[in-house]
């Protein structure tokens, strides 16, 4: 069933993102919807441009060629995922979709068993240095965006520093084939997000769809230029449900539109892998008793949702 023309996913600029209003708006988004748009966000549209294009040649690349970057075993931690394994939880049909996972380059740091080197493509010109551009531009608006958020819970502004610095946060590119006119399969089944919060470039191409509160699919459609930045389980988790993580989807395209492939690229922000996950005080009260009394730490908990999603 179809939202109600009058809902929407509100829309923020991120220039205001140090104020008290947007904390107050972010928020209140997050608990009605999960889900926010992020104008004025100030990624460069060139480090986008030059890493959308680089991969844009990788998933051109011989299915051969691909696969010699897939790590059987390693959850698609890193590199290659090829079409057709990803399925979303309980889902019978995997989803439509090949991706590729670049983390987090930290030198000698002290999670290298959560946290596996990233692989690099020979083939495809500046790979390296046009993907980790961009992850390092999404990491930071992540964390001024995760400021606001503290603020909105009554929380120093840098409460969220010190547990996401060496976060197991991934760049995900993803792409969609053209889509058969039969098939079983969507392009993302139904779902929520594992992290703390996502940063999605990519969905002004129709698709992106959340499930409201009252269980209608509501499409979302920012401008271009715009990132779509949503609630994970991880924070949902933290805050007792108060700031939701919600199921969303990316359906098939309509006809007309089946023969075009899609492209989206998510960022995945992740506490630092030994952080441990205990519901904030500030959110639990007699009317809303701790629904998570069982910490757990965010490695263990990304851990246990791969096998759900079957990556592990």
């Amino acid at each position: 069933m179809t939202a109600p023309m009058s809902e929407h996913v509100p829309t923020l600029s991120a220039t205001a993102v140090e104020t008290d209003a947007f904390a107050r708006a972010i928020a209140t988004a997050y608990e009605r919807l999960g889900f926010v748009v992020i104008a004025d966000h100030g990624i460069e549209q060139r480090l986008i441009d030059d890493c959308l294009e680089a991969f844009r040649a990788f998933f051109a690349l011989p299915e051969t060629v691909k696969r010699r970057y897939h790590v059987p075993g390693s959850g698609g931690a890193r590199g290659y995922t090829p079409f057709g394994v990803e399925t979303a939880k309980g889902a019978v049909h995997h989803d439509l979709k090949e991706f590729w996972h670049v983390g987090r380059e930290l030198p000698g740091q002290r999670y290298t068993a959560s946290m596996p080197p990233n692989l690099w493509v020979s083939e495809v010109p500046q790979f390296r240095e046009r993907t980790l551009a961009l992850w390092a531009a999404f990491d930071a608006l992540g964390r001024r965006l995760l400021g606001a958020i503290a603020h909105a819970l009554a929380l120093p502004r840098d409460f969220f520093e010190d547990k996401v610095n060496e976060g197991n946060s991934v760049l995900r590119v993803l792409h969609y084939p053209p889509v058969a006119s039969e098939t079983g399969s969507v392009r993302a089944g139904e779902h929520e997000d594992i992290n703390v919060i996502t940063l999605l470039l990519g969905a002004e191409e129709p698709g992106l769809e959340i499930r409201t509160r009252e269980g209608h699919w509501l499409p979302v459609n920012p401008l271009p230029g715009s990132v779509v930045c949503n609630v994970g389980d991880m924070l949902q988790r933290l805050t007792n449900g108060v700031l939701r993580s919600t199921t969303h989807r990316v359906v098939n395209p309509a006809p007309e539109r089946a023969g075009r492939a899609r492209y989206s690229m998510p960022f995945f922000l992740h506490f630092n892998p030994d952080y441990e996950i205990r519901t904030l005080p500030s959110c639990i009260s007699a009317d809303a008793p701790d629904r998570f009394p069982d910490p757990i730490t965010a490695d263990a908990f990304l851990l246990q949702r791969l096998k759900e999603i079957k990556l592990l």
